[in-house]
């Protein structure tokens, strides 16, 4: 069954008590705030995808369509709130219950003591994954340094949210274009930006005991979408609004970023991964309906 279908008009169902559950299979109205027209990208349907509703605190955060089967995130979407960058939180990592296990919060939690995690390690990651992954570390598809509110900042410390990355990359190259693109959206974004930030997969895992258990990012990818921008920026700030995108190699060399066009992007992710000939980031590309100028 998949678990969405982009159609030209949103079906909504009653909103009870169950639709306020974290793991979603139609995402709930406060959810899809943290996507451009309500709308999660296109094009990617497989029976292991799941829908995250990030709550943390009695709030919606962002959205995760997570993996049950390689243990990842296949994307985060989130919008982005301006801030200095700083780190200023202190959170243990957290997990999602409702994966696994019937739970009666519908937020993430932190991972509990003992062995407790052998309850809910068949569909997520938990940190004895992480813990002899010495090639690797944990990062974020929804960076702090891309919000501003304590509470915020704390929902991206869940491992539904996490993928291992070289820290040649992370550190260097990743971490630095998630620096560009804040002080981009900072000074030219006048409004809601909504930002897509995944990964592609090619079957390289980090395994626990023998077993594979969280499957590696060959590439990691992201685009934003902000319609309403400053107009009289640089022409080279400019020219890369209402949307634009960016990927890189998650290797220890070869690592560089490249920033392009979503569509480029997509026809890029279209050849290298599991999404189909329909696949979209944004509708329309970010263009708005009431627009028919190229910037």
């Amino acid at each position: 069954m998949a678990f969405w279908a982009q159609t030209a008009f949103l079906l909504v169902t009653t909103i009870t008590s169950v639709v306020r559950g974290t793991v979603e299979k139609q995402l709930s109205p406060e959810c899809r705030e943290f996507l451009y027209m309500g709308t999660p990208p296109s094009g990617l349907e497989h029976h292991s995808l799941q829908f995250i509703c990030q709550r943390y605190n009695k709030k919606p955060r962002y959205v995760t369509l997570y993996d049950t089967v390689d243990h990842i995130p296949v994307y985060s979407a989130y919008t982005f709130k301006r801030s200095d960058g700083e780190k200023c939180v202190d959170v243990p990592w957290m997990y999602e219950p409702q994966l696994s296990t019937s739970s009666d919060t519908g937020e993430m939690q932190p991972f509990p003591r003992g062995y407790m995690h052998m309850n809910f390690e068949d569909a997520q990651a938990v940190l004895d994954d992480y813990a002899n992954a010495v090639f690797y570390e944990r990062g974020a598809l929804n960076p702090d340094q891309h919000q501003a509110d304590p509470d915020d900042k704390a929902s991206t410390y869940t491992l539904t949210n996490i993928v291992p990355l070289v820290p040649e990359f992370s550190d260097d190259a990743w971490n630095k274009q998630e620096h560009i693109i804040r002080k981009r959206l900072n000074n030219y974004c006048h409004g809601t930006a909504y930002v897509v930030t995944g990964i592609t997969t090619s079957g390289k895992m980090i395994r626990r005991e023998n077993i594979n258990r969280v499957a590696v990012p060959t590439y990691m990818w992201s685009a934003y979408c902000c319609v309403n921008y400053d107009h009289n920026a640089p022409y080279d700030e400019r020219y890369k609004f209402p949307s634009f995108a960016h990927y890189g190699l998650n290797e220890k060399e070869n690592n560089q970023v490249l920033e392009i066009s979503i569509q480029k992007l997509e026809d890029f992710l279209k050849k290298s991964t599991f999404v189909d000939k329909n696949f979209q980031i944004f509708v329309d590309d970010c263009i708005p309906p009431s627009s028919s100028i190229a910037h």
